[in-house]
């Protein structure tokens, strides 16, 4: 199944670049893409526990879902993304 989640906080190539490279690092979980113009995350995945530790994941990296709160601690932690995806590009 292919999945695209709306998330917060994405704001640049730094934070792409993070979302991607942790994303791509889950097993089972293929073809990621990140776009940043609509603050968009797709991936494929074969089950619904997946798509969920994708989700679990992003709120992690500061970039929670659209119906996720979006609190202080989130924001901190996706400058802290974005900071560490523009290291690792």
């Amino acid at each position: 199944m292919k999945t695209t989640l709306q998330v917060q906080n994405l704001k640049c190539g730094g934070c792409a670049n993070t979302i991607y490279n942790k994303l791509s690092e889950i097993k089972d979980i293929k073809d990621v893409i990140v776009e940043k113009d609509s603050s968009s995350v797709s991936f494929v995945h074969q089950s619904a526990d997946e798509a969920s530790l994708v989700k679990e994941t992003l709120r992690k990296l500061g970039y929670p879902t659209v119906d996720d709160e979006n609190g202080f601690v989130e924001k901190a932690k996706s400058f802290v993304s974005c900071a560490s995806g523009k290291i690792s590009r």
